[in-house]
């Protein structure tokens, strides 16, 4: 590359990339952090099932007993006759602290017991939907207009689940709700890393979940409790959404995007607002320097590529087969992990926020490590210490007879909190691989197919009926195997991320497999991208 010319990372070096710009970028996603913990994890709450029984009087008659859903009748030949409830229910409130969920309101127990179910199933399907079809969007229009749109999405599905007295107003404001998951945070989490120091892009991105994203999911449960009813809480979860509205007075459009898609000048104008608000002048030279660059390095026939330009090239095609496989695989045994807490007669409120405790350390880890040892390291060396982990913990249940519930908490909590790491360290691999030109519907993709793996982990969990240590093996294997993929990838520690996807295809192509960022001996700040017509 001419020395004279100045590509994006140079270019954000000198309008300022770790200064007032992007602390305010930070504070905002925070924000997104918060609204995007409720209403991920606000579904959850307001379909939540409290204990009932049948509300039956049964006086002075023994030969009558109730349960949660049916009335029995001890006939004179000692024969139990059981008949549906037909008189209403009563609820015990105690495990969730008198919080009235949509369940209770409507008496969608028993019989009825498949309406909110249908519920959270379709707020998946929307997810997955939104997800791709909000991708493609993103890289067709901009990160920042997506963003807007999927917090209205969010906006729009929880207002309207208010208004639910049917299970299909409910099934189609669930949809809508479930549209806008992950696209509004990622759409954010892309525009911050992209105008971040390469050095702080660690830093910034897992200071704010860290602390944010943790403590969001901590209080959700009891925010709930605090409002008393599920109405209460949608108001509450959705309103703020209408705040994001006002980003477009404040957040600049991706550059990376603007000059993939041959929007050199608007681009320009970002790094120009940026400068501002740092305090820093730039010399025209320097902008003109940038305009030469884009020139010689961005191919005009790239501007409208989609996803499918992902595969297209053996070399990018690797990378992001490996990415997908690897998504999958986290995904999996993070939703498995999570969800492998039974027998223990706690209140789900409870289990909920002990849970949650999990994701600051994790972040705090990966806020002190993977700048130190890279992306790949981290990465793979959490899903082989995952793996191990999962199989030794199935096999000591197996071997203990009655484990202690302490022993099955701590085991869990374990396991919930390398898992984390490992998958929010591989999150941000993903974004920093995809080449910028299709950066949001290649990371929606591979998170989408994450999302498709998750409907496995019941099934693996079932297993454990069969032979109790099945679901730590299956997944110890899974995760060894995720674990060999990552050392496949490319470093990008401290590198200038692809824009194109030429760039993506010669990107770290110079690696070996074991070479990892904290066994060099030096360490560019910033390292030049590997291109095919590089001299």
């Amino acid at each position: 590359m001419d020395d004279n010319l100045i590509d994006l990372d140079s270019m954000l070096s000198q309008v300022g990339d770790f200064g007032r710009a992007q602390i305010i970028l930070m504070v905002l996603f925070s924000f997104i952090n918060i609204l995007s913990a409720f209403h991920y994890f606000g579904q959850t709450f307001i379909s939540i099932v409290p204990k009932h029984t049948c509300n039956y009087e049964i006086c002075c008659d023994r030969n009558v007993t109730i349960n949660s859903c049916d009335v029995v009748y001890l006939q004179n030949n000692d024969t139990h006759i059981s008949e549906p409830c037909v008189s209403g229910w009563k609820y015990n409130n105690t495990q969730s602290f008198g919080f009235i969920g949509i369940i209770q309101e409507l008496n969608w127990v028993c019989n009825d017991d498949w309406k909110p179910a249908l519920g959270q199933s379709v707020f998946f399907i929307g997810s997955v939907i939104g997800s791709l079809v909000l991708g493609v969007i993103a890289d067709i229009i901009g990160r920042l207009h997506v963003l807007v749109i999927a917090n209205s999405l969010a906006f729009v599905g929880n207002i309207s689940t208010i208004l639910s007295k049917d299970v299909a107003t409910f099934a189609i404001s669930r949809f809508l709700a479930g549209l806008a998951t992950d696209t509004n945070f990622f759409m954010m989490y892309i525009i911050v890393m992209e105008y971040m120091r390469p050095s702080h892009r660690t830093l910034g991105l897992n200071l704010c979940i860290g602390i944010f994203y943790s403590l969001a999911c901590v209080i959700v449960p009891w925010t709930a409790v605090l409002l008393k009813t599920w109405k209460n809480f949608l108001i509450f979860v959705s309103v703020p959404h209408l705040l994001v509205i006002f980003f477009y007075l404040i957040v600049p459009e991706s550059a990376q995007w603007l000059i993939s898609k041959g929007k050199t000048e608007r681009a320009i104008n970002c790094f120009k607002q940026i400068a501002k608000i740092n305090g820093r002048h730039v010399d025209d030279k320097a902008y003109e320097n940038l305009r030469e660059y884009c020139k010689q390095y961005v191919n005009a026939s790239e501007q409208h590529e989609s996803l499918w330009g992902l595969l297209k090239t053996p070399k990018l095609r690797k990378k992001t087969l490996i990415l997908i496989f690897k998504s999958m695989v986290m995904t999996l045994a993070y939703d498995a992990i999570s969800r492998n807490i039974n027998g223990l007669d706690y209140s789900p409120f409870v289990i909920f926020s002990v849970g949650s405790t999990t994701i600051f350390p994790a972040c705090l880890f990966i806020l002190a490590v993977q700048d130190r040892v890279g992306r790949k390291a981290l990465a793979s060396s959490f899903l082989l210490f995952t793996g191990i982990f999962t199989v030794c913990s199935g096999i000591i249940q197996a071997l203990v007879s009655n484990p202690s519930p302490p022993l099955i908490i701590t085991l869990e909590v374990i396991a919930r909190l390398a898992i984390t790491v490992a998958y929010n360290s591989g999150a941000q691999y993903a974004v920093e691989l995809i080449p910028a030109v299709v950066r949001g519907q290649g990371v929606s993709a591979i998170h989408v197919t994450g999302y498709a793996a998750s409907f496995f982990s019941p099934q693996i969990l079932y297993l454990a009926q069969i032979w109790q240590p099945a679901p730590g093996i299956i997944l110890g294997v899974l995760l060894t195997l995720g674990a060999a993929a990552c050392l496949f990838l490319p470093e990008t520690l401290n590198r200038t991320l692809p824009v194109t996807l030429r760039d993506g295809e010669e990107f770290g192509e110079d690696e070996g497999i074991f070479e990892f960022a904290c066994c060099r001996v030096t360490t560019e700040s910033t390292a030049t991208l590997y291109r095919s017509d590089a001299s």
